[in-house]
């Protein structure tokens, strides 16, 4: 089982197991449906923001990632995020549709470390591979931290296009192509990025907390 099988599974096992309840217990079922929806919306709509002294670029939000592939079933993932990154080191809480805490990454010059829910670790030499880890699928952690701010960063751009204010709104680079939309203060507030290595189609949407002007 995948990793974007195992965290689909756990909610709907979740939402399986009230589903088992008899035709006795319905008025209660139907009241804890309620609860456990609004503690999804209320998880999904306000991540965490991680704590931190100094001057650091912060957002949160809700991601998305799908992965489709020729002779396998579609995967897909969805949660909650919360993002710190002071320009040296950087912080990613992950977390599934119901709150939980699917893992922790932190990055330092010279590797990341990937903290799992049970306390159990991993560390690599970037957070990319450490987020294939969790969600299945690789993420590029390193451009986001231009892209979520707005910036198409290091690397060769092709196809870029802009807005009447300069701010890049689609463009491709690092095999990625990337759509930036609903721009607040900080960046944009909307990112959709898409991949295909051969007859793997990854498909990402971030959508942020946005802040006010």
């Amino acid at each position: 089982m995948t990793p974007l099988e195992r965290a689909a599974r756990s909610t709907e096992t979740y939402v399986g197991t009230l589903a088992v309840a008899g035709s006795r217990r319905r008025r209660v079922l139907s009241l804890c449906c309620v609860a456990v929806v609004s503690a999804v919306l209320t998880a999904c709509a306000t991540p965490g923001r991680i704590a931190g002294d100094g001057t650091a670029f912060e957002r949160t939000g809700r991601f998305a990632v799908n992965v489709s592939e020729a002779g396998r079933p579609p995967e897909a993932v969805q949660g909650a995020f919360a993002w710190r990154d002071t320009g040296r080191a950087l912080r990613l809480d992950l977390a599934n549709p119901l709150g939980s805490t699917l893992a922790r990454i932190q990055v330092q010059p010279g590797g990341a470390v990937l903290e799992h829910a049970n306390g159990t670790t991993d560390t690599a030499a970037n957070a990319d591979a450490l987020v294939e880890k969790v969600l299945g699928a690789a993420l590029p952690v390193a451009n986001l931290r231009d892209w979520m701010q707005g910036r198409t960063g290091s690397g060769r751009v092709e196809a870029l296009e802009q807005d009447p204010q300069g701010r890049p709104t689609s463009f491709s680079q690092q095999g990625w192509q990337l759509r930036l939309t609903r721009y607040d203060a900080l960046g944009p507030g909307l990112l959709r990025l898409e991949r295909r290595d051969g007859s793997r189609h990854i498909s990402v949407r971030l959508a942020l907390d946005t802040q006010a002007d």
